[in-house]
């Protein structure tokens, strides 16, 4: 019998390593990335207060083109990086999500640093 490995328990399991490590605080907040095969979702987080500060994806209302490529997480990386910048927030503590650092979660990051917010 063949014995596939599960990869979202394996990331999920990733994703728990990374956040032993990884803690927003409201100076510092979290920019958190999950991504599904059609759309891909980033909040910013204050995990002290256990408060989502904003949040930006391919589902909010005003967003065009296509939703699962590169183009659509720069997209939401740049949306999400106006949102914090509106609410005062420069810094923050990128989280992977347990996702690798390719592909879209790179983009939606490169977005949000070039929206002006730095990590």
């Amino acid at each position: 019998m063949i014995n596939k490995k599960n990869s979202n328990k394996q990331r999920l399991i990733r994703h728990r390593r990374v956040r032993g490590k990884v803690k927003g605080t409201t100076q510092r907040p979290r920019l958190d990335v999950f991504r599904s095969s059609r759309h891909i979702y980033a909040q910013v987080i204050d995990d002290l207060a256990g408060a989502t500060l904003c949040s930006a994806s391919t589902l909010d209302k005003g967003f065009e083109g296509s939703t699962g490529d590169i183009e659509a997480a720069r997209k939401v990386g740049s949306a999400v990086a106006e949102k914090a910048m509106k609410l005062g927030i420069t810094e923050v503590v990128f989280d992977r999500g347990g996702y690798i650092y390719h592909g879209r979660v790179k983009a939606l990051a490169e977005g949000a640093r070039d929206g002006g917010l730095k990590f």
